[in-house]
C-alpha cells in the first residue's frame, strides 16, 4: 500500500520489521512541485519500540493481517507461557522476550488475554487493564501512626511489586492497573 494510504493502527512490515502505526503527521511543501512527506511513529510487534519514519506519498509499505485471538492462560511450559484460543483451543507458546514486562500480570482463571498474531504465528500479547492479584508479602498495618493517606511496597503472587495503601495485609486480593502498574483497589 501507498504510504498515503496508511492509517492509524495499520500494521506494516518496513525492513523485515513488522510494526503498527500510532502516530501519521503529513507535511506539505510550499513550493510547487515539492513532494508530500508523511512521517510515521511506529511500535515494533513484538517489542513496542518506538521507531520514527519518514516517507513520500508514492513510497510502498506492505500492509500485514494482525490477528487478535482472545486466548486464555493455561500454564507455563519451561519459561514459556502457554495460552489456548478461547474459541478452537489452539496452543500458542509464548517467550518471555514476547511477553516481556507483562508476565507480572498472567494469572489463571481471568479473561481478557488477546494474543497478536501474523500469518499463524504469536507475535504478541494483549493483557487486560486490570488483573486481580494477592498480596503475599507486605509490613504490618502500624496503627495511629498517621492520619495521613501512606503507601507501602506490597509483593504480589506473581513477583511483581507495587505500592498498596496502609491498611492492606498478606493474602489480601488487589486489582492492579496493568497500564500503570498502580494499586487500583480491593478486589
Amino acid at each position: 500500500m501507498k504510504a498515503s494510504d496508511v492509517k492509524k493502527g495499520n500494521v506494516v512490515e518496513h525492513d523485515g520489521t513488522v510494526y503498527q502505526v500510532r502516530d501519521i503527521e503529513r507535511s506539505s511543501p510550499s513550493a510547487r512541485g515539492g513532494n508530500v512527506t508523511f512521517r510515521f511513529t511506529l511500535y515494533s510487534i513484538p517489542g513496542g519500540r518506538k521507531f520514527d519514519l519518514s516517507l513520500r506519498a508514492d513510497d510502498e509499505l506492505r500492509e500485514m493481517d494482525l490477528v487478535r485471538r482472545a486466548a486464555n492462560f493455561s500454564y507455563m511450559d519451561g519459561d514459556a507461557f502457554v495460552f489456548m484460543d478461547a474459541e478452537d483451543y489452539t496452543q500458542y507458546l509464548l517467550s518471555p522476550e514476547l511477553v516481556g514486562d507483562n508476565a507480572g500480570y498472567i494469572v489463571e482463571g481471568i479473561e481478557g488475554y488477546y494474543v497478536q498474531v501474523i500469518d499463524d504465528a504469536p507475535v504478541g500479547l494483549q493483557v487486560p487493564t486490570s488483573v486481580v492479584l494477592t498480596v503475599v508479602d507486605t509490613a504490618p498495618e502500624m496503627k495511629g501512626s498517621s492520619a495521613t493517606k501512606r503507601n507501602k511496597p506490597a509483593r504480589l503472587n506473581t513477583g511483581i511489586e507495587v505500592q498498596v495503601p496502609e491498611y492492606i495485609s498478606n493474602d489480601e486480593k488487589v486489582w492492579v492497573n496493568t497500564l500503570t502498574g498502580e494499586f487500583a483497589g480491593r478486589a
